[in-house]
């Protein structure tokens, strides 16, 4: 793969050695033959069907209790789309392929460049922007075959974890564990570019999935025949087979969300993240782990500078660092471009108020590809790091040690997940920050490591100490 990837791929040396077991491609022509994206930007939401006073018409029942528990008020963000607009907008010929109700934003379809002067004569469209140009062709991606038993090459029959124990040991989320909390009535969400046969699985069949979507446009036929990325992914967390591999969060249940299109690197996969993260907020997920960064894109000129790093220019940092004032912990992966020229985080992980997580080694010192920091605005990034070549289980059912601060990002995420089930009447806000001061660099951050590797009982201790004093 020569294009640089929206989602945290595997160091170099991995690709060449899983060669072997790339699911197989061939060329075919990019559905819907030459088109383009544009983004959207709308003034206001005015004409729109709902109304603040039934928010139970466009959020969930899960996703009001959520935001009850923590305090936090509906407001105008969360209206949808003006669909007085969104009529008027189709009424000149576009398709709507993505809507952002926190953006205000809608990305429509033309084949026709000059077709968008169409859209001048309305005086709720701000500006339109460019996100898309189809390529000619793209990769056509076939289903793998898989194994009807978990296979593995390395074994660890003594741990309750299997072959997974250290990367939970080394955060002390064995302890949590422990105590009972393992994610039970905790929904995460994930977000990826596929989940390759994790509806065949026999290992995966025992996750708890409540749901799936495709933000994709064009969407996917099947995202259980997609890039096996997401299943290697959600493994971290999920996967409970006692003394061959238990995930951080075996017990919570999971909401598979397909943003990232792995064939082409475009503007518009922010917009599809938004729109997923949205879908996420309004189903009522408590955790989002979203192992996807971009700043290099197809088209260089619209590629991001180090200077947007400051966790709001870009839409997708943006929508990011809203995410906790709705009441949801979004974990997100540094990035792997420490070896290259480029080396910081990407965005959103230098979202606000978010858990960035890097990627350190089993003796605990800094993977050398973890991407680094510190955002624009001089913020510490990243924020904790884990292991960032765990076991995890692949599309074909096999466990493999893989490499990425795509895998050190569910690692953590899980545990959230956990600890946040043992402190329900805590917020966001509030959970983030026990993680990071139970990190053992606490109190002297740099911009390689972060505040360090957390200890997940310590912020458990922490937690009860905070509960206590609230009662």
């Amino acid at each position: 793969m020569n294009k640089p990837l929206g989602i945290i791929l595997l160091a170099l040396m991995c690709l060449v050695a899983k060669a072997g077991s790339m699911d197989e491609m061939s060329r075919i022509s990019y559905p819907g033959g030459k088109c383009y994206l544009y983004r959207v930007y709308l003034s206001d939401k005015k004409g729109t069907s709902y109304t603040l006073l039934h928010p139970e018409a466009f959020l969930s029942l899960r996703a009001l209790k959520r935001r009850a528990r923590q305090h936090i008020i509906v407001d105008s963000t969360d209206l949808p789309i003006s669909s007085a607009y969104i009529s008027a907008i189709k009424g000149k010929g576009f398709q709507i392929v993505n809507e952002s109700k926190w953006n205000n934003t809608v990305v429509i379809k033309t084949r026709s460049v000059k077709a968008l002067n169409q859209l001048t004569q309305f005086s709720f469209v701000r500006k339109t922007l460019k996100v898309f140009t189809s390529p000619d062709s793209i990769d056509d991606r076939q289903r793998s075959s898989f194994h009807k038993q978990i296979t593995s090459l390395q074994h660890d029959d003594k741990s309750f974890y299997g072959v997974a124990a250290k990367q939970i040991m080394s955060l002390n989320g064995d302890s949590l564990h422990l105590a009972g909390y393992m994610g039970e009535s905790m929904l995460i969400a994930v977000l990826d570019g596929g989940f390759m046969n994790v509806d065949c699985i026999p290992v995966m069949q025992l996750v708890k999935i409540v749901g799936a979507a495709d933000f994709v446009w064009p969407p996917s036929i099947n995202i259980y025949k997609e890039m096996d990325h997401g299943t290697m992914v959600l493994s971290t967390m999920a996967v409970d087979m006692p003394h061959v591999y238990v995930g951080t969060a075996p017990k919570a249940s999971y909401l598979l969300l397909r943003s990232e299109d792995e064939r082409t690197e475009s503007l518009v996969e922010e917009d599809h993240w938004a729109e997923a993260v949205e879908y996420a907020d309004s189903a009522g997920v408590d955790v989002i782990n979203s192992s996807l960064g971009y700043h290099e894109f197809d088209d260089e000129s619209t590629s991001h500078k180090y200077c947007e790093l400051d966790g709001n220019a870009t839409l997708i940092s943006h929508t990011a660092s809203m995410l906790a004032s709705k009441g949801i912990i979004l974990v997100n992966s540094a990035g792997n471009d420490g070896m290259g020229s480029w080396k910081k985080i990407n965005v959103p992980a230098d979202a606000k108020n978010i858990i960035t997580v890097g990627a350190i080694t089993p003796e605990g010192i800094n993977s050398p590809f973890s991407s680094i920091g510190p955002t624009a605005d001089g913020r510490v990034k990243p924020d904790v790091m884990a292991y960032g070549s765990p076991a995890v289980v692949t599309g074909r059912g096999t466990i493999i040690n893989d490499m990425g601060t795509s895998f050190s990002s569910p690692i953590v995420a899980g545990l959230v997940t956990c600890l946040w089930q043992a402190f329900p009447e805590l917020n966001a806000y509030d959970i983030i920050s026990l993680v990071i001061r139970s990190s053992d660099r606490y109190n002297s951050p740099n911009n390689i490591f972060g505040y360090g590797i957390p200890d997940f009982w310590k912020a458990y201790q922490m937690g009860r100490k905070m509960v206590n004093s609230m009662q």
